[in-house]
């Protein structure tokens, strides 16, 4: 830019104009030389939207580069709506998980409700039909009236949404932490089932063909909701309600039936959702994939608004559209498939040779730039990256040992607390039921719905304790995916791979860009060693609240995995009287970001949990032939909270109990949070047989009929009726939601 002395009134107000919608100088400077002219108004809005780093990356680029995104089952990897992985048969799983965090804490029951609905259309625009919603919730805490808000309006966005579409919502996680306090999190997945011939691409290929205009009208809704979700949250936030857009579940019902039914059209040539940058993102990105170039007349843009300039039609965010290209000629075969549902289908341009991205609006050409200076020319940004104080504080720290002198009244604790306690009051808000496809429904390690027409079944699961990460973020961003894993293991199913939601503070803070870097190394790591590709995800940045407090950095793992017999599937609860426990793993003093330490301390510090990712892979290959031999009556992986709190959960399901023998220090048997640990229960006649097919586990109980949760070391040190710790944790977040501020 000029100097000072240089700039005069017209450049200062142009500066204030692309300043305001979220360019730096450098990029407007980078337009401008592109262009090789000023751009104009709508321009600007066009590369606002393009350039923000929801659309393009341009800040986390270079580090999902790092991830492996190939496998012998990966069908379509990065770059579409959704990823697609085959699971036999001609058959194919779709998912994908997406943010909507900012949308969330301006206007917590439709930014919800709408990241929802765009994470449906991600998956059906693949061509699939959303058989199964999941989501990962984080919030400060619930003693905070604020808080308290947004997460009932969050959770009864999610279930407004998801019950009236009709897909059902089978699974997730919710986690508290005062690091949330001023900024939740709200990510929103969806699985998605496909013939493999059924697979569709957005793209704007065949010169001369017909771009056409599919869903609801265009409103001034989510204007510059990209922008809006590429920027800290501040005391101005609120009065951007106007970016948060508004959603219709039952015009998404009639879309997704419609688009499923124009896919097997063979007039159709791409199919692609208006998502973040709505018509923007959708038209510019379709056409740079193809090669091509694009011409469209706004005049013809269905509108529900009276006088929308170009700019808000282009960086309106308005709900359930779609953007199709179909063969010209062939435009009115397209359109009555789209009035079957009482769709609107209107053919708004066509595809061009030149490369370019033309508009036109009233008789005037109000933009036209190259496409791919849109989609593929956005600046990429090499962050630095510096090792937190903190971290290197935690690192020197001797080995946090709580003193606990009441295992009992600790146990209870532990299992009041939010992110321990029953989700029951969250998920019982929400159809898991619909389509009757749903075998294991919320409140086990991962959901399990059939694949309709065969003997095989998928598990899923959303994983992340974002405490490990912010104590070490490399090995916590393998704990994550490991998790997950060990979710999908103790369901019956083969992990097949992962989709990521990653949410941090902003990425021009070189110790959040460290804290980025690290995480990303450790899921690839992960992801790696445990063969679960990362076929797609999203980036959430600048998850800071009021003076720049960043959230905990907190890489969301959505997994998928393949049950190839109904037989394989395994739940967490135990199911008889008689049954041996055992579990798998050895357990050590390590309690740096534990659920206990967080309650005894207020706060997490010190080491995560050490993993070895070979001894991870092999204790879950072993577990799975176990259960696939038969030999397994159930499964539980051990996380927040330890064996103590795992042993609970075990038994709530029918109020069991335990008789359990602990050797070392109680305190950490019970309550440390070492890894790659699992619960199992086992039939006596299967003693033999399972020790030999899972090397690291050992006997440790019987399970009881008596009601009563029962730990000895010699003598009894812990001794609870199963029922009165079913009651502290059923009912602690209901309590909370109830209680007055």
């Amino acid at each position: 830019m000029p100097s000072t002395l240089e700039i005069s009134p017209e450049m200062i107000e142009e500066q204030r104009l692309y300043a305001e919608m979220g360019l730096k100088d450098e990029e407007y400077t980078s337009i401008r030389s592109i262009l090789g002219r000023r751009p104009n108004y709508t321009e600007i809005g066009l590369f606002s939207v393009m350039w923000s780093e929801h659309c393009s990356y341009k800040n986390s680029k270079p580090l999902l580069r790092k991830f492996p995104t190939e496998g012998a089952h990966v069908l379509q990897g990065p770059g579409e709506g959704a990823g697609i992985i085959d699971i036999g048969d001609d058959q194919a799983v779709v998912f994908k998980i997406e943010s909507h965090n900012h949308p969330s804490a301006v206007e917590p029951y439709q930014g919800a409700a709408t990241g929802v609905g765009g994470i449906l259309r991600d998956v059906f625009s693949m061509g699939a039909r959303p058989i199964a919603l999941l989501n990962s919730l984080r919030f400060g805490s619930l003693q905070q009236p604020r808080v308290k808000y947004l997460f009932e309006e969050v959770v009864r966005g999610i279930a407004g949404y998801g019950n009236c579409v009709g897909v059902p919502t089978v699974g997730g996680e919710v986690q508290f932490d005062d690091a949330y306090n001023g900024n939740p999190l709200v990510n929103a997945m969806c699985v998605g089932l496909i013939g493999h011939k059924d697979i569709q691409k957005g793209i704007a290929a065949g010169t001369g063909n017909t771009v056409m205009y599919v869903g609801a009208k265009t409103g001034r809704d989510g204007i510059h909701g990209a922008t809006f979700a590429s920027e800290e949250l501040s005391e101005e936030s609120e009065g951007k309600r106007p970016s948060v857009q508004v959603g219709d579940p039952f015009m998404e019902k009639l879309l997704i039936e419609a688009c499923l039914d124009v896919i097997h059209h063979d007039a159709l040539v791409g199919i692609q959702d208006m998502g973040a940058a709505g018509l923007t993102s959708s038209a510019s990105e379709m056409a740079s994939k193809a090669g091509t170039g694009m011409t469209m007349n706004l005049d013809l843009i269905p509108q529900r608004e009276q006088n929308m300039s170009a700019y808000e039609m282009m960086l309106s965010e308005s709900q359930e559209r779609m953007l199709l290209v179909v063969e010209r000629g062939r435009e009115e075969e397209i359109a009555q498939v789209f009035r079957k549902y009482d769709l609107e289908a209107v053919a708004v341009g066509e595809v061009t040779d030149t490369k370019r991205f033309r508009l036109e609006h009233k008789g005037e050409v109000v933009a036209d730039v190259p496409v791919d200076s849109l989609a593929e020319d956005a600046p990429v940004y090499h962050q630095p990256s510096k090792l937190p104080a903190y971290y290197q504080e935690f690192q020197s720290m001797e080995d946090y040992l709580p003193t606990v002198k009441d295992h009992k009244q600790t146990l209870i604790d532990l299992l009041k607390q939010p992110t321990i306690a029953s989700k029951e009051w969250v998920y019982d808000q929400y159809d898991s039921m619909v389509q009757t496809n749903t075998v294991v429904t919320p409140g086990s390690d991962a959901a399990v719905l059939r694949v309709r027409g065969t003997n095989k079944a998928l598990a899923m699961t959303t994983d992340c304790n974002s405490r490990y990460i912010y104590v070490d973020p490399e090995i916590g961003g393998q704990i994550a995916v490991a998790e997950a894993a060990r979710n999908i293991v103790c369901s019956g199913g083969r992990p097949l791979g992962i989709t990521d939601g990653l949410n941090f503070g902003s990425p021009e803070n070189p110790e959040i860009f460290w804290q980025m870097e690290k995480s990303v190394d450790g899921m690839s790591e992960a992801c790696r060693e445990l063969n679960t590709p990362v076929i797609g995800g999203n980036v959430s940045l600048y998850n800071e609240s009021f003076g720049g407090k960043a959230i905990y950095p907190t890489p969301i793992v959505g997994m998928v995995g393949l049950i190839e017999d109904l037989e394989y599937i395994t739940q967490s609860h135990a199911k008889t009287a008689g049954d041996l426990i055992y579990m798998i793993g050895e357990t050590k003093a390590e309690f740096g970001g534990s659920e206990l330490q967080g309650m005894m301390e207020g706060r997490h510090f010190g080491k995560a949990p050490a993993l070895d990712l070979q001894t991870e892979s092999a204790r879950q290959q072993q577990l799975l032939t176990a259960i696939r031999s038969g030999l397994v009556e159930s499964a539980h992986d051990l996380a927040e909270g330890g064996l103590g709190v795992a042993l609970a959960e075990k038994l709530f399901n029918q109020e069991l109990g335990c008789d359990v023998t602990v050797e070392g220090d109680v305190t950490t048997v019970l309550f440390s949070e070492t890894q790659s640990r699992f619960l199992v229960t086992i039939k006596p006649e299967n003693k033999a047989a399972f020790e030999e097919a899972v090397t690291d586990a050992r006997p440790i109980g019987t399970v009881t009929d008596d009601g009563v949760y029962r730990v000895r070391q010699g003598e009894v040190v812990l001794e609870a009726q199963t029922s009165e710790l079913k009651t502290a944790w059923k009912g602690a977040i209901a309590c909370l939601v109830k209680s007055k501020a």
